[in-house]
């Protein structure tokens, strides 16, 4: 009971900006439960081994202690004098850099971790910090989720663990490899003149995270963290000055790829949103989310129009993970949970009445399983949508206006969680649950060839220890 009233007691003095004097095992604030996941929400899109801002990297107790061009951000004991508390803290704080500010109670445990002496508790089995100079090593296949051909068909961005591997279409090593801080990689995709990758991601019940990569040389031009959990479905719009993404927060977000800026936010789903796109004119913006629905919002100001899927309970069988506009039309693809590929007019011309689906221009053959990624054909003729069950998985290519017409990619056997057609529309790219890229003809539904994400290397055996 003593103890729980002095816990009680310790933190109303904290929420009240007073530090008490208690002894360590009472008040010890832990860097790695408590400090860490401030920082990583907050400020290392900025300051980590990718993307040094500052010359400073916030990603370990030792940087924090370094500091960078204006030299130590956490002095030892003294949180007044500490940088970190300085540009977090005020009335207009600088800091984080076109993010919300840090709330009173992280500012506290930021200054109480300082005044007890910033005590390192990172467990010692957490070992080294991934990046580009430390980078992956895989003893398993990476679960591919994401995989897209850039405009010119030359180059495959593959999703890996804790990076975006670029790969030739010869099937050697990846010509490069894109580092960045989220561990999961879930949706991927070139700009159209396929200078820029956009990459969404994060650390699930930590943070998500936007990443646009220079495709050239492969520099992060920017990090931007959103939330506290994984982003999802990330799209550009027809000039690629725009990207817009869902979460796991329930939220559709647009960002400028030039800056790293949000300019719209959405709020109307009740789940996750897993699939975004462009209207025609770039004016609005269509999601798609686990809680059934299809949803229409203006970019210019986040506001929400409408359902383009029927709103009766049952009329969709599951959640929807996928959404693409069709070249040069007002009209969508979608894919969910029940199986079945639809194609929606975005825009709709009637009055609603309950129980209509009148947007629903037609539905194309079902697939085992739930529907986990689909890709259009460059022309809108053609495109083509991936599945996966509990064991094994199948990929289909369909017509768009002829839905009996359609052609099964042989051989696949392991859950499909990725596709891309190939921009001259030759070929099309498979990934999923084994972590092999699988190569297929449009026509023939043949495999071409198949290589591995990433390389793997085998652990080299113990040595017999002992006499």
């Amino acid at each position: 009971m003593a103890r729980r009233f002095l816990n009680t007691v310790c933190a109303l003095l904290l929420l009240a900006g007073l530090t008490p004097s208690l002894t360590a095992q009472e008040a010890q604030v832990s860097y790695y439960r408590s400090v860490r996941p401030i920082l990583q929400r907050n400020c290392s899109g900025c300051h980590f081994a990718g993307k040094l801002e500052g010359k400073l990297s916030v990603t370990s107790v030792g940087d924090l202690l370094k500091g960078g061009e204006a030299g130590p951000s956490v002095v030892a004991g003294k949180p007044d004098e500490s940088a970190l508390v300085k540009y977090v803290s005020g009335d207009d704080p600088e800091m984080p850099l076109n993010g919300d500010p840090l709330k009173p109670e992280q500012i506290n445990t930021l200054r109480t971790w300082i005044a007890q002496g910033a005590v390192d508790d990172t467990p010692e089995s957490v070992g080294k910090t991934i990046s580009a100079e430390n980078p992956p090593v895989y003893q398993v296949p990476p679960v591919i989720s994401s995989l897209d051909y850039s405009p010119d068909g030359k180059l495959l961005a593959v999703s890996g663990y804790h990076e975006v591997l670029v790969h030739t279409l010869d099937g050697s090593a990846p010509i490069r490899r894109l580092v960045g801080r989220s561990q999961r990689i879930e949706s991927l995709s070139f700009s159209p003149n396929g200078q820029v990758l956009a990459v969404v991601g994060g650390t699930p019940s930590l943070f998500g995270e936007l990443q646009l990569w220079n495709v050239a040389d492969g520099k992060l031009l920017h990090s931007v963290t959103l939330g506290h959990d994984t982003l999802f479905g990330v799209s550009f719009n027809t000039d690629g000055s725009l990207v817009a993404f869902g979460g796991a927060d329930n939220k559709v977000r647009v960002v400028k790829v030039e800056t790293g800026e949000s300019v719209m936010r959405m709020d109307a789903h009740s789940d996750w949103v897993q699939g975004t796109t462009f209207s025609l004119k770039d004016d609005h913006v269509i999601s798609v989310s686990r809680d059934r629905s299809m949803k229409l919002a203006i970019v210019s100001n986040g506001q929400f129009v409408d359902n383009i899927t029927s709103i009766t309970p049952g009329a969709l069988k599951g959640g929807l993970v996928d959404v693409q506009r069709l070249p040069g039309k007002e009209q969508v693809l979608a894919v969910g949970a029940d199986g079945e590929p639809r194609l929606y007019k975005i825009f709709r011309e009637q009055a609603r009445q309950i129980g209509d689906d009148f947007n629903l221009i037609r539905a194309y053959q079902k697939q085992n399983g739930r529907l986990t990624d689909l890709d259009l054909a460059a022309s809108g003729n053609r495109f083509v949508v991936g599945a996966s069950t509990a064991l094994n998985g199948s990929a289909k290519i369909y017509m768009v206006e002829d839905p009996a017409k359609v052609v099964d990619l042989q051989g696949l056997t392991s859950p499909v969680f990725a596709v891309s057609f190939r921009p001259d529309e030759a070929q099309v790219a498979v990934g999923g649950f084994d972590g092999t890229v699988r190569l297929f003809d449009t026509t023939t539904g043949q495999l071409q060839s198949q290589f591995p994400a990433a390389t793997i290397t085998t652990p080299a055996p113990a040595q017999a220890g002992g006499e």
